[in-house]
């Protein structure tokens, strides 16, 4: 991904926003059928870069639990 469409990448909390911005619209059923579709294909793109913004949390905090798993092990091996 380049670093264009990284900045112009939603946060988490503002993709999320929009999901239930899109999701009131949806539910209050006075749009046309077009309209409709429109918005859904703009909600399915947030979920796609919701869940990349999770799976990236995910790697960094898989990183920092064998950080700190390295840590204590160092740790139990200087009292031992």
């Amino acid at each position: 991904m380049s670093e264009g469409a990284k900045s112009e990448r939603p946060s988490f909390e503002e993709a999320l926003e929009r999901l239930e911005e899109i999701a009131g619209l949806l539910d209050s059923g006075g749009m046309s059928l077009d309209d409709s579709l429109e918005l859904f294909g703009e909600a399915i793109g947030l979920v796609r870069v919701s869940r990349e913004i999770l799976d990236d949390a995910e790697g960094r905090i898989e990183e920092l639990m064998e950080l700190h798993d390295e840590v204590v092990e160092r740790i139990d091996l200087e009292l031992e």
